[in-house]
């Protein structure tokens, strides 16, 4: 697919910012680059076999027992990495440090992952803050990951898809079953934005994929087509779901 105009003058905004003000890369902070190439040869996307429905690793390209037991309301949920090394410290530097550029560096790798997956999409959001969280951190980091593959992609991006609705727990420390309960009945879709539309929802983090399938199930219920998941990285669940994404 070809560079559009409004993907590669975003892009040159930030290499101008850049010049300017000379980055430090988010993985290891060594000075140069917001993504410096160690800390990118040192990122792995995740490949098969994983789960064809929540994308989980497993051992075989079947779907996993969680979704064999409990399908979930998305249709696919891809992410683009596990969550370590690298990765991880940079998303908490994106996350809770204020470093809002390493959105454009990370975006790039997101969008080598769903450019792959050939979906067809009409709409992209990105799951929405609440409004205490929100005023706290200033911005939503899953929206300034989601702008930008819309960007490339050439698909129109929708801030007003999705709202929460009633502010939550953080995810953090959750079990899979505290995560499911602490999401259900969180979001709300516009119906005029979303009927008969395929959608994809972008996110920092996944675990559980209870977040998603939240967002999933809020914009089904007002008539979306299909729901499509994609986060920069995956926290692999233990067997008792008690990952620490902090």
């Amino acid at each position: 697919m070809p560079v559009n105009l409004a993907y590669r003058t975003y892009q040159f905004l930030w290499e101008a910012l850049d010049w300017l003000y000379p980055p430090n890369c988010g993985g290891c902070g060594a000075s140069g680059a917001r993504w410096c190439i160690e800390c990118a040869q040192k990122t792995n996307e995740i490949m098969p076999p994983i789960c064809p429905i929540c994308g989980n690793p497993t051992l075989k390209y079947v779907p996993c027992d969680k979704c064999q037991i409990s399908r979930p309301f998305y249709t696919t949920l891809r992410s683009y990495s596990v969550f370590k090394g690298p990765i991880r410290e940079a998303i908490h530097r994106f996350k809770y440090q204020g470093e809002i550029g390493l959105g454009e560096s990370l975006a790039r790798l997101m969008i080598v992952g769903v450019e792959k997956l050939n979906w067809q999409l009409d709409i992209i959001t990105s799951v929405p803050l609440g409004l205490v969280r929100f005023r706290e951190r200033g911005y939503n980091q899953a929206t300034l990951l989601a702008r930008p593959i819309a960007l490339f992609l050439k698909v129109p991006f929708s801030s007003q898809a999705l709202s929460r609705i009633r502010e939550t727990r953080s995810q953090v420390g959750l079990t899979v079953n505290e995560r499911l309960e602490n999401m259900t009945g969180a979001f709300q879709a516009k119906k005029e934005l979303v009927q008969g539309r395929n959608i994809l929802v972008v996110d920092d983090v996944a675990t559980s994929g209870a977040t998603i399938n939240a967002c999933a199930k809020a914009l089904l219920d007002v008539g979306a087509s299909k729901v499509y998941g994609f986060s920069l990285a995956r926290a692999v669940s233990s067997p008792k779901g008690d990952i620490d994404i902090s």
